[in-house]
């Protein structure tokens, strides 16, 4: 590792980054809080086009439009890139509606069986092996969620949605290659004209608040672009300076703070048989998460074993 300006490593400047995207997301339930009355629709088009506007002009001050030649070269890549705005609308909209319905509680169920989600895609899409711990984790998960099914008297379609969306959004863009800030434009551009239009419709029946409430909920709907761009832009710093088992353990610092905020904040309900669905999701994760460092540790050993040998051959040398 090595080490910057004020003695800091790499890895732990990306640890810093990545904490923070993720206490960021964690608290997420109380800015949208705050943008009532107005309707989640409206926070889901302000949102968008604010993010649009705000990624434009960080792209401005970075000079970096070429990506824009390779898309417009590649309409396969554009498909794939309007799906990925679609799956990733349907999340920031379920997300948005939930929080503002008082089911914070539920969009941290969401994120916390999203790997759950993720390991089933890749099994059945991506035709990976399921490991013996994968398969268990899947299996407690299940069991899980047909607990919450019991508790809630319907499926917990708001986590489903949640972890189903933002799973197939993941797998889409493992597919692609356009790095954080430039895929959020292109996606949220995708978005912006539909928003645009649906903005337009209420601004003349009349239904809009955005500048109707006061001077601080229209800053807070501006504010709502930056909000977006800036923990993925932490992410991203994140992603390219943290072990994949780091960032595996990262992500359950969200939810655990939603729930916390759901439950201690807002009062919303825990009732036993709901908290020992919960549990069990837990379980899984726990399971989930052991067979990630395992993996990890298994895969790292033929590597620096390579990696000595090359040593010593150029040593030899």
């Amino acid at each position: 590792m090595c080490p910057y300006r004020g003695g800091m490593s790499d890895e732990r400047r990306g640890y810093l980054y990545g904490l923070t995207a993720y206490v960021l997301w964690g608290f997420f339930p109380i800015y949208f809080k705050t943008l009532r009355p107005a309707p989640a629709l409206e926070i889901l088009a302000h949102r968008v086009l604010w993010s649009v506007l705000f990624v434009a002009l960080l792209l401005a001050v970075m000079r970096n439009w070429r990506f824009l030649g390779r898309l417009l070269r590649t309409p396969r890549l554009l498909g794939g890139i309007a799906l990925a705005a679609l799956l990733i609308g349907i999340n920031w909209g379920t997300y948005i509606y939930a929080v503002n319905s008082s089911r914070v509680v539920e969009t941290a169920l969401g994120y916390f069986i999203t790997p759950l989600v993720i390991v089933l895609l890749g099994v059945t899409v991506m035709r990976e092996r399921l490991r013996p711990l994968q398969g268990a984790a899947v299996g407690v998960g299940a069991l899980a969620v047909a607990i919450l099914t019991f508790d809630y008297g319907h499926l917990p379609y708001v986590a489903l949605t949640l972890a189903a969306s933002f799973g197939c959004y993941g797998l889409i863009k493992k597919r692609m290659s356009l790095p954080p800030a430039e895929g959020l434009f292109v996606e949220s551009a995708v978005l912006a004209l539909p928003a645009l239009a649906f903005l337009t419709w209420l601004n003349i029946e009349h239904g809009a608040t955005f500048g109707q409430v006061s001077a601080v909920h229209t800053v807070l709907m501006v504010l709502s672009g930056v909000a977006t761009a800036v923990p993925l832009l932490l992410f991203a710093g994140a992603a390219n300076r943290v072990p994949m088992v780091g960032l595996g353990i990262l992500q359950y610092v969200a939810p655990i703070l939603q729930l916390g905020v759901g439950v201690l904040l807002y009062h919303e309900p825990m009732p036993p048989v709901r908290l020992a669905g919960f549990a069990l999701v837990w379980l899984a994760l726990i399971i989930f998460t052991v067979d990630g460092i395992r993996s990890a540790r298994k895969n790292r050993k033929p590597a620096l074993q390579k990696a000595s040998q090359e040593t010593g051959q150029k040593a030899e040398a």
